[in-house]
């Protein structure tokens, strides 16, 4: 048996995310649905397969250049695309005396390709088309004996033999004669090609597939439901060896400033977390890439973050470790034990200072969508500036500038990195972003991880608004902090925390920010409760430094 893998066409209905990735390449598991379909057709005893390629026909090219598979597999590229049936033809010389396979590279299947072909081999009819019953693609007429006497609307009135209408799988086996019937060189249609052998009196088997999975991906939501169907299960199996997951249930968890959205999937008593970080739109590291390969390292590293079990980096879904609903804020508003709190917080600490020195070891700086480091940049950028425009200028209405403080920005930018205790830095570490299970705290959201100070996730752990501690203990904290690392490592106390010092204003500024931008731009109305507390935060942490400096910055804050 030789193959043909249709994968020339636009994948319109699939913009914009097929501009920089064709359909063909689109990934389940992280494997592109033509390498699926090559191994399915390998497995099924083809010889050979070709596939005819249009759209960035060099990403196919690329892509099958990288791979070894077990038979001779190319493509025919093809400049004007020349339909379905055209694409053929297009390959006849490719074809031998033997019936051959034609299948689609847009859809995902376990239906037997080999039972498939043997069936062909069974009769003396052409063509065998398999179909599936798909309520919203059901479009072909099949009699009693499983002949096809329709397509679409070529039958207008039901006979009584037209027992039922299916869908067309995209699979097909065809005897080499039915080449006879396509055109030269011209655009021409499979379903044409079937319409014109109905009318002459030729018959079309049909193959009928039955409990077999079955789904198209030409759209974005029946690709990421596509994606569901075949990872979840998946999942489950990897996180907990011999469940059986006959069903798997999904409720949508309460989103935060992210634009991600997160579910919790629970079958057989057991249950995992999901998230969604949205189909790839073009190449690069993006934030998914980032989640995956720090939230790996650090696991590797024994660092408290949620174990990771399958992810897809195109489709932008990720299967991980279930931490439940508690994160610090909640545990810090319910409890009444300060002596309590305190001990949580300074496991925290331990923790974070594990992550800062651990983490940085092997950790790859090619693996942040941000920047690598945090340095002068980052701070102009995203703090200082994105306090002024996110939180000066749209929420306060304020007519004011960047420039107008941009000498005490970069002063602030230097202070903050003149003493720093350098490894790896979560980027956002609050309250929110630590889930405590089984009394033991857990690190998520650590995608916007790269080299940087302890200082600053210090700080943003300390004066984080949503739990408000008093300053009292966040000396008391600081302190705490001081001590452990200097088991770790020689650091001068004073330096520490006169960094320690800037990092607070510096990251004070970025939840200013954050709030306002969320509030505004996003419409997360809810954070915009915590703004008076980060304001009066900020106002403690300017007053804390020299009087001399950022003048015009607490002018305006107070």
């Amino acid at each position: 048996m030789k193959a043909m893998i249709l994968a020339a066409g636009l994948g319109t209905r699939l913009l914009p995310f097929t501009e920089f990735t064709p359909k063909p390449l689109f990934t389940i598991s992280g494997h592109p649905l033509l390498d699926i379909i090559i191994h399915s057709l390998q497995s099924a005893g083809c010889k050979a397969v070709i596939i005819n390629t249009h759209h960035l026909y060099k990403e196919i090219d690329s892509f099958l250049a990288s791979q070894q598979y077990a038979i001779p597999v190319c493509t025919r590229y093809e400049p004007v695309i020349l339909g379905t049936a055209g694409a053929i033809k297009n390959a006849a010389d490719f074809w031998d005396n033997q019936p051959f396979m034609v299948i689609n590279s847009d859809i995902v299947t376990d239906i037997d390709l080999r039972k498939v072909y043997d069936f062909h081999l069974s009769h003396n009819h052409q063509a065998t088309l398999v179909l599936h019953d798909c309520a919203e693609f059901n479009n072909v007429w099949v009699d009693k004996n499983d002949f096809i006497t329709g397509i679409q609307n070529q039958v207008k009135e039901a006979k009584p033999d037209h027992t039922r209408k299916l869908t067309f799988t995209g699979i097909q086996v065809l005897d080499p004669e039915i080449l006879e019937l396509i055109p030269d060189r011209v655009f021409s249609s499979s379903i044409d090609v079937y319409r014109k052998l109905i009318l002459s009196g030729k018959k079309i088997k049909a193959y009928i597939s039955k409990k077999y999975y079955w789904k198209d991906i030409g759209t974005p939501e029946r690709y990421k439901e596509t994606v569901f169907d075949k990872m979840a299960p998946q999942a489950f199996k990897q996180a907990f060896p011999g469940c059986v997951c006959k069903k798997i249930e999904c409720s949508k968890l309460k989103g935060d400033g992210s634009d991600r959205k997160w579910y919790r999937l629970t079958a057989a008593g057991r249950s995992l977390v999901m998230v969604d970080h949205g189909i790839r739109k073009e190449p690069g590291t993006f934030e998914i890439d980032s989640f995956v390969l720090i939230g790996c390292h650090l696991y590797d590293k024994g660092i408290a973050v949620p174990r990771i079990y399958l992810y897809d980096t195109f489709s932008g879904i990720v299967f991980l470790e279930d931490l439940g609903d508690a994160n610090l804020q909640a545990v810090v508003k319910a409890g009444k034990n300060l002596k309590q709190i305190l001990s949580y917080y300074k496991t925290i600490i331990k923790l974070l200072i594990k992550m800062s020195v651990f983490g940085v070891k092997q950790f790859d700086r090619s693996w942040t969508y941000q920047t690598p480091y945090y340095n002068k940049e980052v701070i102009l950028e995203n703090e200082c500036r994105y306090f002024v425009d996110a939180f000066l200028r749209r929420y306060l209405k304020l007519n004011t500038c960047y420039n107008d403080f941009e000498d005490e920005f970069i002063l602030l930018a230097d202070k903050t990195l003149e003493f720093s205790v350098n490894g790896f830095m979560h980027r956002d570490f609050q309250s929110r972003n630590i889930m405590i299970k089984d009394g033991k705290p857990y690190f998520i959201d650590f995608q916007g991880g790269r080299t940087g100070p302890i200082q600053y996730d210090l700080a943003s752990l300390l004066i984080d608004p949503y739990v408000a501690l008093s300053r009292h203990v966040q000396d008391q904290l600081l302190d705490y902090c001081v001590d452990e690392l200097s088991s770790y490592i020689h650091i001068d106390k004073k330096r520490f925390c006169l960094c320690y010092q800037y990092c607070a204003i510096t990251r004070n500024l970025q939840i200013l920010g954050a709030f306002g931008y969320l509030s505004q731009v996003k419409g997360k109305t809810y954070f915009e409760q915590f703004i008076p507390t980060a304001t009066e935060s900020l106002k403690y942490n300017l007053s804390a430094v020299e009087d001399t400096q950022f003048p015009r910055l607490k002018s305006v804050i107070s």
